[in-house]
């Protein structure tokens, strides 16, 4: 049993249904439009904007605008107090970290906004998901297996996992069958498509993964 009397709040409906996030880090936020436009259209519906983009929270108002009602929107990156309060008041629809933060974790519950801390080993994980998180992103999947999900769930059964860092098609339909909730895939998905590469390429690829992860690889 995991002792769990946090508030935790259910992540966003498109991002529970699709069961994947694409993490779009590109060197402007200028090169958002495109990509996302070709992401909805093989029909993404959660997308990670990160804060190592430069002019991420600047455009994210006009992108919540456009695509709002269609998509996610996350903002990822998030280290510290002040970036998670311009995210929740850009219009963040959930937020992502790469690090063990309880603190971030009640910000982001007290703000009323989803979040999924990064970790790697089980104190990090379960100190993230009893805080409140509403998934916990194991980070970087590629130091770890897919069973690392029910080696997890053995003492946490609650756990909610969502691998990050090196999952492609192939691992993502791995994790998914091993019990995580959703994968997070950035370079297996996006490829060069966001220094130039073929449009038509990159929504075969998000086809490719949206059918796996919504079970056509079982």
């Amino acid at each position: 049993m995991t002792g769990d009397t946090a508030v935790r709040l259910a992540l966003p409906s498109h991002t529970v249904r699709s069961r994947l996030i694409v993490v779009v880090r590109a060197a402007s936020a200028d090169d958002y439009d495109g990509v996302l436009d070709t992401l909805l259209d093989a029909g993404v519906r959660s997308v990670e904007l990160t804060l190592t983009t430069p002019g991420t929270l600047e455009r994210l108002p006009a992108l919540v605008a456009r695509h709002g009602d269609a998509i996610d929107l996350g903002v990822g990156t998030v280290v510290d107090a002040a970036q998670l309060s311009r995210a929740v008041d850009a219009g963040a629809g959930y937020l992502v970290t790469p690090v063990t933060s309880p603190a971030l974790v009640a910000q982001a519950v007290a703000a009323g906004v989803a979040i999924v801390p990064g970790g790697l080993t089980p104190t990090e994980l379960f100190s993230s998901w009893s805080a409140g998180a509403s998934a916990v992103k194991v980070f970087p999947a590629g130091q770890v297996t897919p069973d690392y999900v029910k080696d997890l769930r053995g003492p946490f059964p609650e756990i909610d996992v969502v691998p990050s860092g090196g999952v492609d098609l192939e691992g993502a339909a791995a994790w998914l069958r091993a019990g995580a909730v959703a994968v997070s895939v950035g370079g297996p998905l996006l490829g060069d498509a966001l220094r130039g590469g073929d449009r038509g390429a990159l929504r075969a690829r998000a086809e490719a993964f949206v059918d796996v992860c919504a079970g056509g690889a079982r």
